[in-house]
């Protein structure tokens, strides 16, 4: 089975459940140049935005970091809270910075992948370090397409980067003549700058990237047919089961239905294809209702069990083809058959009451039902 499997082709889109569980498995689309040209962009824009802010806070730390007190330099106690006090002041000053980053790399990791954690993506796999499929790796197509990838990035980054610096030779000469504030908020800008236009090379590679991801990620959880029979069979159940569940609830249906056929008021029959059982109860019902009913030899059964319990046998068998027809146990009887069952149900109570001397038996009604009607 498994190499007929192998040999099929994944013709098949995914279906639901196979997305549903790649996803918990942590295997979602990704892609690393989106991921990266939208750290750099958020990166180049913040330190832009930021220049003067982050300038000064360095300034003012290089000024505390050289004007240290001869006391505290020779001070094993105070040094280590003088360089830490440095270091909050620099972390602080760099935190906005750092907070751009982590969230422009969750945010571009979620654009085509959407948000997904999953500790299996994380777990060791032994076959990562199989020299087998190491080597399978490397020589894979996946593999000639990062390296396509990698040499497309160094010539486009490498030829923007270029003519950039060759453009700001000029600027960046000047530096040396500003003042040390103003010259590092300047090195900061210009740093933003560059890093917005070398990013914005990459935004060539990350635009055909994403397009040949999602393919290859749609491409990898292709199916089978055979996978796809499989997996409707486990969804929907498989049809030998879902028969076996089926008898078993008919079985257990017929068995409650037969315990509470003694107690019904009357059964209409057919008289021999069809048997319906009947019971009212004036403080607790609205309507008779149907607590059994069966067809050919279930009915027989009624019948049997009926007689057996002493439930008397009404034959009509248009009245009981149409409640066969358009009831289930449990439920109570239409409307339009109302005055055909009342009719009935007097009928029987009339006859099991006890007649005195001279009194006639009761008439048998014959309630007319037009079959067409339901």
């Amino acid at each position: 089975m498994a190499d007929d499997k192998s040999q099929q082709e994944r013709t098949e889109q995914a279906t639901p459940k196979r997305r549903e569980d790649a996803r918990k498995k942590g295997d979602v689309p990704r892609s690393k140049e989106l991921t990266m040209t939208g750290v750099m962009l958020a990166g180049g824009a913040a330190v832009l935005l930021m220049a003067g802010p982050m300038g000064g806070n360095l300034v003012s730390s290089m000024s505390d970091a050289l004007s240290i007190e001869r006391s505290v330099i020779f001070d094993p106690s105070q040094l280590p809270v003088a360089f830490a006090q440095l270091a909050g002041k620099v972390f602080l000053g760099l935190l906005p910075l750092a907070v751009v980053l982590i969230a422009a790399v969750f945010l571009s990791a979620m654009l085509i992948g959407g948000w997904s954690f999953s500790l299996k993506a994380v777990a060791p796999k032994f076959e990562r370090i199989s020299p087998a499929k190491g080597i399978k790796r490397i020589f894979s197509a996946n593999s000639l397409n990062e390296l396509v990838k990698a040499l497309a990035k160094f010539s486009i980054v490498a030829v923007v980067a270029i003519a950039w610096l060759w453009y700001l030779v000029d600027e960046l000469a000047g530096l040396g003549r500003e003042p040390i504030e103003t010259g590092i908020a300047h090195a900061l800008k210009i740093c933003g700058k560059s890093l917005l236009v070398v990013s914005s090379g990459l935004v060539l590679i990350a635009a055909f990237d994403v397009p040949f991801q999602l393919w290859q990620y749609q491409k990898k959880l292709k199916m089978t047919r055979q996978e796809v029979k499989e997996e409707f069979k486990d969804t929907e159940g498989r049809p030998e089961v879902k028969g076996r569940i089926r008898t078993l609830q008919q079985q257990i249906a017929t068995r409650r239905m037969m315990e509470d056929l003694p107690t019904a008021d009357v059964v209409v029959t057919n008289p021999t294809h069809f048997a319906v059982a009947l019971k009212y109860d004036e403080h607790t019902m609205g309507a008779p209702r149907v607590i059994a009913k069966g067809k050919d030899l279930l009915a027989q059964r009624i019948r049997e069990v009926a007689t057996e319990n002493d439930v008397p046998l009404f034959a009509a068998p248009p009245l009981a083809r149409v409640l066969f027809r358009t009831t289930e146990i449990g439920d109570e009887i239409p409307a339009k058959l109302y005055t055909a069952v009342a009719q009935i149900l007097a009928y029987i109570y009339q006859i099991g009451e006890t007649l005195r001397p001279g009194q006639r038996p009761p008439e048998r009604p014959d309630p007319e039902i037009d079959e067409d009607e339901f």
